[in-house]
């Protein structure tokens, strides 16, 4: 993730917190203003880095092992990318070109499964647990959406 990316959420954060985080907390302890009300951030989101805003989703603090792995999968895709447009420039018989697009679709699918499965692991469960059974509703038009 950039830097810029971190700051404008650590920004965003910073300001949501010093509307309802508990005095007593330093702004950069709080990850979930709506938790901070009761005392700030539970431990479990601090460390899953969801950033929930008044139940509005705003961004979400990757750890930097999920970051890594997402970010890789993107570069091998664009790789793949590339080389479709290579072949394409090349005169590259057309069910070869085909074979490698199918090879991209399935690379894209794989990545938004462990997007989504993040997702559901992090922002999903945290939402439940804190009584915002909203993400639910958002969750299932997600999926539908995914499945067109």
């Amino acid at each position: 993730m950039s830097e810029e990316k971190k700051e404008r959420i650590r920004d965003a954060v910073s300001e949501a917190v010093n509307e309802c985080c508990a005095p007593e907390k330093a702004v950069e302890e709080c990850r979930a203003p709506e938790k901070a009300a009761n005392g700030c951030c539970a431990p479990e989101t601090e460390a899953e880095g969801c950033a929930h805003f008044h139940g509005i989703h705003s961004g979400k603090m990757r750890s930097e092992e999920e970051y890594k792995s997402l970010k890789n999968r993107l570069k091998r895709i664009e790789g793949q990318v590339r080389g479709i447009e290579r072949m394409l420039d090349g005169d590259a018989y057309c069910p070869d070109i085909l074979m490698q697009v199918s090879a991209v679709n399935s690379a894209l699918n794989s990545f938004s499964k462990e997007l989504l499965g993040s997702h559901i692991r992090t922002c999903v469960k945290d939402d439940i647990l804190s009584g915002n059974t909203d993400t639910i509703e958002e969750l299932v038009k997600l999926t539908q959406k995914l499945m067109r």
